[in-house]
């Protein structure tokens, strides 16, 4: 392995010649906020192990995953860190693409994980993938924009009760939009809230024989829904926007609804960085009146290629940035309420994180009531909330939501966006061997 040291004369040989021996990771993250801290805390973990060095390359979601997808399926070997969706996960475990995490310590407590969370990272007992952080999504709204408008948001309401609302607390002219969702062409990103979405209005992605389902009625009721919704109701440009541009325009007031991850209630509450953190309430994500609820359940992930050379020293840093300890570094530095939620049982048990998140109890029933296994209100041959966890749904479900941006965007109708989709799936799936 090749260090990178400076040489600074013959004199200084001797002092560096301990660090010769010093392993560089590579880690590959994304560029959400609570990845954000955890970089700046690193100093942590490198002052209790000096023979690991540290090398961070962050990118945003769409592009990081094209970059680790293609790195670990060519064995290209340029990261020792991976972090990895839920998605990715059980697929490549099964492909032998990652290590099983055996040696976390005695102290880690894999006991402590939310069962929800590990179970999908996990194969024949193992654990492929560490997770960082968890979440489900739900509703962040302004309490005094509703106040105003004379409406009291429910905790479990319907879809129906939201898009009136946003109509109502839209107020264009000073900048402020009813709702805010994504739009950003991806498979974990229009998609993952435009599935989850869809469940709720009875869609699903593929019937029992994967026979592709957009050329069926509720697909058009869900995606038309959400089409007029973002044009009366939605900022400019909605179909650019991901989580991290929402989140922007939410912490900046321009936002009166936001439903996405739960992970954002730390960010839109947070005085540091919101400029409305005492004005957010939260619901659970809405349903359709057909009993399924558009919440998801994805995690964040620390997991290790195969190909990597330094599997004792990644393991060592997987370990400790999804650790207790870990959470209580971030409530030392930053408060509890900012520690990565999600993940382990004892956070939810601790009276301190209860009493400065008010939204803990809110998230983990998000996270508890998702069913990955029975997404829709028709049975489905696929598990995933807000995805379809076969190899192929990279590909199509970021081909599909570049119809779905496009009809919002208003280059193309629900009806040409639903037509292209049924006809991609049907192209993919039949090319796979799922149909004949």
């Amino acid at each position: 392995m090749t260090l990178k040291i400076f040489m600074l004369g013959t004199c200084a040989a001797a002092l560096l010649s301990g660090l010769a021996q010093a392993e560089t990771l590579t880690i590959a993250t994304v560029n959400n906020g609570d990845m954000i801290r955890m970089q700046k805390l690193t100093d942590d973990f490198t002052a209790k192990n000096p023979d690991i060095q540290l090398e961070w390359v962050t990118l945003e979601e769409n592009i990081l995953r094209q970059r680790v997808t293609t790195d670990i399926a060519t064995k290209g070997g340029q990261y020792d860190v991976m972090t990895v969706g839920s998605y990715e996960v059980p697929i490549w475990a099964k492909q032998g693409w990652l290590l099983p995490l055996d040696n976390l310590g005695a102290d880690y407590d894999a006991a402590d994980l939310v069962p929800a969370v590990s179970s999908g990272l996990s194969q024949d007992g193992k654990l492929y993938a560490a997770p960082f952080y968890a979440e489900s999504s739900m509703i962040m709204y302004r309490k005094d924009l509703f106040e105003k408008a004379g409406l009291t948001m429910p905790e479990a309401p319907n879809w129906d009760f939201i898009a009136d609302a946003a109509r109502k607390i839209t107020d264009k002219s000073n900048e402020v939009y009813g709702i805010c969702l994504r739009g950003k062409a991806g498979w974990g990103e229009n998609m993952a809230f435009l599935t989850a979405t869809a469940n709720a209005f009875g869609a699903r992605w593929f019937d029992e024989k994967w026979q592709p389902q957009f050329d069926q009625p509720e697909w058009k009721n869900a995606l038309s829904f959400y089409v007029n919704l973002m044009k009366d109701a939605g900022p400019p440009g909605a179909s650019s926007n991901g989580f991290n541009e929402n989140l922007a325009l939410f912490q900046t007031g321009k936002c009166g609804m936001w439903i996405d991850a739960t992970v954002a209630a730390s960010f839109v509450t947070n005085p540091k960085e919101s400029t409305v953190p005492d004005k957010v309430g939260f619901a659970l994500a809405p349903d359709a009146g057909l009993g399924k609820r558009g919440n998801w359940l994805w995690s964040w992930n620390l997991a290790i290629p195969a190909g990597t050379k330094k599997a004792e020293a990644a393991e060592k840093f997987v370990s400790w940035a999804t650790s207790k300890a870990y959470l209580e570094l971030v409530a030392s530095k930053e408060g509890w309420a900012n520690v990565p939620p999600g993940t382990r049982t004892s956070l939810y048990n601790n009276a301190e994180y209860q009493k400065a998140a008010p939204f803990a109890k809110m998230t983990l029933d998000s996270i508890n009531a998702a069913d990955p296994k029975n997404p829709s209100t028709k049975p489905v041959p696929y598990v995933g909330v807000q995805f379809v966890a076969i190899p192929e749904f990279q590909g199509l479900g970021t081909a599909v939501g570049q119809q779905f941006s496009a009809a919002l965007a208003g280059q193309t109708t629900v009806d040409q966006a639903l037509a292209s989709a049924q006809q991609l799936s049907v192209r993919e799936m039949t090319k796979a061997g799922y149909i004949k």
